[in-house]
């Protein structure tokens, strides 16, 4: 019989098995339960490199306790709720070998179905191409398994011949910095290491397409990623809110294995928590040697807390710590009641096409500050916004608490945005809006037109003017007298902020140094040292002197 395709192997039937081979295998033994029959599937498996190679790999407790079982847990009538499966663990702790393990169960094993779609999902197609390899690998490696599939190395395909369990099923390879992945009816996806896909578009092309099937599963295996802003850091989020019991949904299951933002990173309990593997076929002499490496050398620690320890952290030395942004998040914000209320404005307008921010400050009485911001974005487009920022936009957008509006059209409408302004001094009692003269002569043109005077205060963006607001933002965010009820936009603004220094140590938001979007940071700093300078131009002659 001939090839199919380049490298393809020959089909087989059942009848050119050896005579050796095993009639009933492992996970076909009657009696078991569905986890006892993936796990024998899994158990049956070879190790295929490294000092275990040739042997088979015996699930440890940790494995089937806390990923598998949940997973693959079902009611009475055998229907498993579970359909999306989050897994974040430090590297080097196995999670290769499970997700070969797991394709293969779906695709031949006993959670297989006839003509089923398995893909396996990578960053990038070399990426891809190891995990299909690892699947292939274990498949020449098992004798009875080997009978029933056909490889297709040039497409990187696995199907099913015969007539088996999973027939006519198939395993691709595939990458997320594809364009597109369309037709797809997908019965099983392994996501490996999303937390470093550059966006999310290939999984929310499965998630979608997973209503064709009658009980799909998503599995996401990665390190967790550097910024909170990433698909996989929500996705982790929105496990944790799961578990807690915040949110009720019985067809995600999150398993987390990650440092503390307080915990020693040089402590082998810590090195334990992200590394269920540590001193198994996790070299504890390697981590040892990494963390020797990382408490030199300050440019490492980043990477090792992220990868060893399994932390959200970048390398980036940020203005803002994200430990110190979070603690401001001081509950929501009800705009209504705080209708007619004195507070003070700040406005970064930008280019036509970039993030315009305005951000009302209101002084409490107990010396802190409620943040009102209002982000401006042109809608033509969103999309690929959100793909060239990284940052999720189109998401956003859709979100009442991001505050985000999308306005009409491919450029920023100064008009529109001088009516969001007047409408916004109709309910607020605005005292000063601090402002960045670039293209302010346009809005003020176009609040002319609307027959509205605003108190407009210039401020400029020079390390005189900008030093002592630096100063007002760091000190505020740092005594926790800041609320800005966890809006994503800011957030992702604090994270990007960085600052530069001149000869003399004054200090400015430097938006050239920054790896992302930081308007919204600028525009609070203006307004908190706006709101700051009125109170203390308020304050009696003796009070002053104190505060002096």
């Amino acid at each position: 019989m001939g090839l199919r395709g380049p490298g393809a192997k020959p089909k087989k039937t059942r009848k050119a098995a050896n005579d050796n081979l095993r009639t009933v295998l492992p996970w076909e033994v009657e009696g078991l339960s569905r986890l006892e029959r993936v796990v024998a599937f899994c158990n049956d498996m070879r190790v295929t490199q490294g000092k275990l190679a040739g042997t088979t790999m015996q699930l440890r407790q940790w494995q089937i306790d806390d990923i598998l079982a949940p997973i693959y847990a079902e009611d009475e009538e055998g229907i498993r709720h579970v359909r999306t499966a989050v897994v974040s663990m430090g590297r080097k702790n196995g999670k290769t070998f499970l997700s070969a393990a797991l394709a293969l169960c779906h695709l031949v094993g006993p959670e297989a179905e006839e003509r089923g779609e398995v893909y396996f999902a990578a960053i990038d197609k070399l990426q891809a191409g190891k995990a299909w390899a690892e699947a292939k690998a274990m498949l020449d490696a098992h004798p009875e398994l080997s009978e029933r599939v056909n490889i297709i190395r040039f497409s990187k395909e696995i199907e099913v011949i015969g007539d088996c369990q999973g027939k006519g099923s198939v395993l691709k390879a595939v990458s997320a910095d594809a364009d597109s992945k369309l037709g797809m009816s997908p019965s099983f996806v392994l996501c490996d290491e999303a937390g470093y896909w550059p966006n999310r578009d290939l999984f929310d092309a499965f998630d979608s397409a997973l209503g064709a099937r009658d009980n799909p599963l998503i599995v996401v295996i990665s390190t967790q990623a550097k910024d909170d802003t990433h698909f996989f850091s929500e996705m982790l989020d929105y496990g944790l809110r799961v578990k807690d019991g915040e949110i009720e949904d019985p067809t995600f299951h999150l398993t987390l294995f990650a440092a503390g933002e307080k915990d020693d990173p040089w402590s082998y309990e810590t090195w334990e928590k992200a590394n269920p593997a540590l001193g198994d076929f996790n070299s504890t002499a390697q981590v040892e040697r990494m963390a020797a490496q990382a408490k030199r050398i300050p440019s490492k620690e980043a990477d090792f807390r992220n990868k060893v320890l399994n932390m959200r952290v970048d390398g980036t030395v940020r203005f803002i710590a994200a430990r110190e942004w979070n603690d401001c998040n001081l509950g929501p914000i009800d705009d209504k009641a705080l209708e007619g209320r004195e507070c003070f404005g700040a406005l970064d307008l930008s280019a036509a096409r970039d993030l315009t921010v305005f951000v009302l400050v209101f002084a409490e009485d107990d010396g802190s500050y409620t943040v009102l911001p209002r982000f401006f974005l042109p809608e033509f487009d969103i999309d690929g916004k959100s793909d060239t920022d990284r940052v999720p936009y189109n998401v956003w957008a859709r979100q009442a608490d991001a505050r985000l509006t999308l306005l009409p059209g491919k450029v920023i409408d100064p008009a529109l945005v001088a009516e969001h302004i007047a409408d916004e001094a109709a309910r607020f009692n605005i005292q000063a809006i601090a402002y960045d003269r670039w293209r302010i002569k346009d809005l003020e043109r176009e609040l002319e037109k609307l027959s509205v005077v605003l108190p407009l205060v210039p401020f400029g963006q020079g390390y005189k003017d900008m030093s002592p607001a630096v100063d007002v933002l760091e000190v505020t965010v740092a005594q926790q007298k800041l609320n800005h009820a966890g809006n994503p936009l800011m957030k992702m603004c604090a994270a990007n902020a960085v600052v530069t220094k001149d000869p003399t140590g004054a200090r400015k938001l430097d938006k050239s140094k920054a790896a992302g979007r930081i308007d919204g940071i600028v525009a609070l700093a203006m307004g908190l040292k706006t709101a700051q300078g009125h109170a203390e131009e308020t304050l009696p002659a003796c009070l002053l002197d104190l505060a002096a």
